[in-house]
């Protein structure tokens, strides 16, 4: 005879995140789905410094100086460990609320607004806060259902609310947000001066391998270097051009969210409340602030539980059970939902044993009760607590 057990399957809690990110090292990195562009920026970064070492740096280090490829090497192995941290890690995702608690957000909503007619829009879900002597509003996400705090936003492509969220990053694979902001910022940096680096002492490797050997000659003798020079110069600008931009953001302490959207430069000249009106206090609160951890808690155990079959012999009690099964004990929860309520016939009694519709005796020999004889109980009253987004 075979006999049904319960195992406790034991995961991840990544791995039942909601949204559209993906997860590799068992929940260490974080990313979104869509990675290509990505990859070609790891392409054009190791694909350009490999030809750089590989053409440039023999001739330059015993020209002018050994020092040329060391420093190309340190800022090369910078410029990567930032893009890696600001790829692999956590933005910033805001967790989504439970059940119960979106159940008792939308409860307080309606109590709040009160009835609405038919054919009438409903009210913004807004909360208003005071920060810095200055009103700001709290939107609902109707995703997450959960009302945002400040500076957060609904990122469309990863499909989670971000806290601090400044732009989704195609060329990083993620979003930018609280957690990785200014590993973003120093990896555009690091990437411009690189840039740079490379672009100049290409110039000079040509300058003076054609004072020796002619111009045409030279580029026949350093393929790479015509490549390194066109992949530098086209993304000089840009590269360049976005640091500045968001050097002047973070003299301000603003998100490139809220230039975009003006949120502190539109009709009403609403003043900045995050900015402490000094360029280096800004700059300190962003780059040289404390690291926040993720509220994810990617790598937490859950347990799933599994049925697992598993032979035994064939017992008395086995027997007693397969011809006379025992009604299986269940659990209710009353409703959250105000003016909906459970039907009588439905309610259990508490601690009382499951009765037979025939009326036979059960297993343990006691004759089985009408059913009208135990006196009806009503359920517990649950009480909800609410929980602090």
């Amino acid at each position: 005879m075979s006999a049904v057990m319960i195992s406790r399957k034991v995961t991840r809690k990544w791995e039942k995140l909601p949204g559209k990110n993906t997860f590799c090292c068992d929940g260490r990195v974080m990313m979104a789905r869509q990675k290509g562009v990505f990859y070609l920026t790891l392409f054009l970064i190791v694909g350009t410094c490999a030809l750089f070492f590989a053409f440039e740096c023999p001739y330059l280090a015993v020209r002018l100086s050994a020092a040329i490829p060391v420093f190309a090497i340190v800022l090369f192995l910078f410029v990567m460990a930032m893009l890696l941290r600001t790829s692999f890690s956590d933005p910033g995702v805001l967790p989504r609320a439970l059940p119960e608690e979106a159940n008792f957000i939308e409860m307080e909503i309606e109590a709040a607004n009160g009835s609405i007619q038919a054919g009438q829009r409903p009210p913004p879900r807004i909360r208003n806060v005071q920060i810095n002597n200055q009103i700001v509003k709290l939107k609902y996400c109707y995703t997450c259902k959960i009302f945002r705090p400040p500076r957060a936003s609904h990122c469309s492509i990863c499909d989670n609310c971000v806290d601090r969220f400044d732009h989704h990053c195609p060329w990083v694979g993620n979003c930018v947000g609280k957690r990785n902001y200014r590993y973003f910022y120093l990896f555009t940096l690091s990437l411009s001066l690189l840039t740079i680096y490379i672009f100049t002492f290409d110039i000079v490797h040509v300058a003076l391998r054609s004072m020796d050997s002619g111009f045409l000659n030279t580029l026949k003798e350093t393929p790479g270097t015509v490549i390194e020079v066109l992949v530098c110069f086209f993304t000089l600008w840009s590269v360049v051009g976005l640091t500045g931009f968001h050097t002047y953001l973070i003299s301000l302490n603003q998100t490139t969210n809220e230039d975009i959207k003006g949120s502190w430069s539109g009709k009403n000249r609403i003043q900045n409340p995050y900015s402490h009106k000094n360029i280096i206090k800004n700059c300190c609160e962003v780059l040289c602030g404390p690291t926040y951890p993720s509220v994810l808690d990617r790598r937490g155990l859950m347990s799933v539980e599994a049925p697992s079959s598993t032979s035994s012999p064939p017992t008395p009690d086995n027997a007693a059970t397969k011809s006379n099964p025992a009604t299986p004990n269940t659990k209710t929860t009353a409703p959250l939902i105000p003016n909906e309520h459970t039907p009588d016939e439905a309610k259990p009694g508490i601690g009382t044993p499951p009765q037979k519709t025939n009326g036979s005796i059960p297993k343990e020999g006691k004759p089985s009760s009408p059913r009208g004889a135990s006196p009806k109980r009503s359920p517990a009253p649950i009480v909800v607590k609410e929980s602090a987004h």
